[in-house]
């Protein structure tokens, strides 16, 4: 103990400690400082390595200097040969206070201008060139862009708020008629809808959407009068084509409708695919225009998504059923109003009442038309929430034959297939709907996934970050990218795609994933369990994935039962999943995937980490 007291000592009076600390806090200066410039300079990636190497290796070179000499008036000496009377030790030692208190405060001054000035600034530098080079590549794309068009959402010229439901109906019904017609593209609503109120102009907007022409215009709703001004417009030179203005009583919604739907037609020259397709599904079968009203009213609740709206949409599409009875598209959409309540707001018994609502009124929808593609997309939603996933692929095949412009129910057989492991055929269905709905981040988002699962990784990592790039808060996207890196054994890359995933459950999960591929077991082990902590109730998959990436198979498993207990929906994912499919030849795996109603592990695509 004596000579463990007079080492620390001794390393105390030379001021080795001191000196230690002061090259602490100089070098992540230096780092933090230089990953601020090399980037401004274009320094080579190999710049920032080589400094952090230079700096950890002459630690301890500098620490051996200040050991073995001493600063003195006359330069440095050996500390041997300085006699005890002219040591200057104390005074150096409260020179290397002060400068270690005021490097101590740059670094700190650093560090707050950094998180609240240049981190924000370089988080908008990055969207704004993201997003810029997203313009470039739609730009730089051939221009076959053919006979295509968006329908922008009309603007609600009423004055009224409450009037919006009115004219974003009014333009996704507009879509879907216009989708009917043969040789024309129509981009779906999700993209064409986030330039609502968009300032850009017709060029920009064409080549981020990948159209030859723009349909644009107001709708103003006023007592029993309608009025829409339409124009469709060039996106190759921003000229307009074909302008009209429109002014019916609201009881002859129909015929303008029809009549609109007409004259773009005959301007772009497109034919209808069918006779039947001129009937428009959406309509109730009375005539009734209040009840249409109450439909899209109901649309817009369920598409807004906030808190209570689903429950808003339940009652306009009951309404809208009241007051037509024989209104199936109605009907297809109060079931699908009732499963999403059940899958997203609801547990236990309340979850079960919606979902045998849901049921009952997908039975009256399938009755009333059983020729009707959006009956069999509710019932695909029900049985999909129900992981039923193999009758959810035929409701969703049978919707798709049907209504074969739907991309929505093109993306749901897709999701379908891929969860029975038929990656190949999910991948080109997704591939397809984007292209003709390419705004679509959570589209982005599963499409990446599947090209993961199938080891196409460079594509994968394309993928997400388009959805990124159109959605830069979006939840599990990072994640997403997570288990790509991990994938490719770089688990450096894993952390940092983890962490910046948004605060919440996706982000715990993502670094609980990256920190198993680390070498600082510690960590890894508290995240699991502060994973299972947090999450373990609602999250059980997850956990399994964690466990998976452990290659801990008995955790792995137990996991998977308990997620089974639970109803989690992850457990839908489990063959496309390359954590878990690690484990595809592990006949635990193909017994579970039996008793959940999946097909065997062994038929699966998906290529396990």
């Amino acid at each position: 103990m004596a000579t463990t007291g007079g080492f620390i000592a001794e390393l105390k009076r030379r001021n080795v400690i001191r000196m230690a600390g002061l090259y602490l806090v100089t070098a992540w200066l230096v780092v933090q400082v230089g990953a601020t410039l090399l980037p401004v300079f274009d320094a080579p990636p190999w710049t920032m390595k080589a400094l952090v190497m230079t700096l950890a290796v002459a630690f301890v070179p500098a620490l051996a200097v200040a050991w073995m000499f001493e600063l003195t008036p006359q330069g440095f000496r050996r500390d041997a040969e300085v006699p005890a009377a002219e040591s200057i030790a104390p005074r150096t030692a409260r020179t290397l206070d002060r400068a270690i208190i005021v490097l101590l405060a740059l670094a700190l001054g650093y560090f707050g201008f950094d998180k609240f000035v240049l981190s924000p600034r370089r988080e908008a530098a990055l969207v704004a060139e993201a997003t810029r080079a997203a313009a470039v590549r739609a730009a730089a794309l051939p221009a076959r862009r053919g006979n295509s068009i968006a329908v922008l959402p009309l603007a609600n010229a009423s004055g009224d708020a409450s009037q919006l439901f009115f004219s974003d109906g009014l333009s996704e019904n507009l879509i879907d008629a216009l989708s009917k017609f043969e040789g024309l593209r129509v981009i779906g609503r999700t993209s064409s809808f986030r330039f609502r109120d968009s300032k850009e102009d017709a060029r920009s907007i064409g080549a981020k959407l990948g159209v030859a022409y723009l349909l644009a215009g107001s709708v103003q709703r006023a007592e029993n009068t309608v009025r829409i001004r339409a124009e469709v417009v060039r996106t190759d030179d921003g000229s307009a084509i074909w302008t009209n203005l429109y002014d019916k009583p609201y009881g002859d919604l129909f015929a303008l409708q029809d009549e609109l739907t007409r004259a773009i037609a005959v301007v772009l020259k497109a034919k209808l695919l069918a006779p039947e397709a001129k009937r428009q599904d959406e309509r109730p079968p009375n005539g009734s225009v209040e009840a249409y009203s109450a439909y899209l009213r109901g649309k817009f609740y369920a598409d807004r998504g906030e808190d209570g709206d689903m429950r808003l949409a339940i009652a306009e599409m009951t309404r809208a059923t009241s007051l037509d009875p024989k209104y199936a598209s109605a009907w297809a959409a109060l079931s699908r109003n009732w499963t999403t309540l059940a899958a997203l707001g609801l547990s236990g018994d309340e979850a079960q009442n919606a979902y045998a609502e849901a049921r009952k009124a997908g039975d009256v929808a399938l009755t009333l038309a059983p020729d009707l593609g959006d009956v069999y997309v509710a019932r695909g939603w029900l049985l999909e929430n129900q992981l039923d996933w193999r009758g959810a692929t035929e409701a969703y095949q049978r919707g798709l034959e049907l209504s074969p412009g739907n991309l929505q129910t093109m993306f749901s057989k897709a999701s379908m297939l891929a969860l029975q492991g038929q990656l190949d055929e999910a991948i080109t269905l997704t591939r397809q709907a984007l292209d003709n709905d390419p705004m679509s981040p959570n589209w982005w988002n599963w499409y990446s996934a599947y090209l993961s699962a199938v080891g196409r990784l460079d594509e994968a990592e394309k993928a997400i970050r388009d959805s990124i790039e159109l959605r830069p808060q979006g939840s599990s996207a990072w994640a997403q990218l997570t288990i790509i890196e991990l994938q490719r054994g770089d688990a450096q890359a894993a952390l940092d795609a983890a962490r910046r995933e948004p605060e919440g459950v996706w982000r715990d999960i993502a670094v609980a994933m990256a920190l198993q591929a680390g070498t600082d077991r510690a960590a890894a082990d508290a995240a699991l369990q502060e994973l299972i902590s947090d999450y373990g109730d609602v999250a059980a998959y997850q956990v399994a994935q964690v466990q998976a990436l452990r290659n801990d198979a008995d955790a792995a498993f137990e996991w998977l039962e308990k997620a089974h207990a639970t109803r989690d929906p992850g457990i839908g994912n489990l063959l496309i999943d390359p954590l878990v499919m690690r484990y595809k030849t592990d006949p635990r795996l193909a017994a579970f995937c039996a008793k959940v109603g999946l097909p065997a592990p062994a038929n699966s695509q998906t290529k396990g980490i």
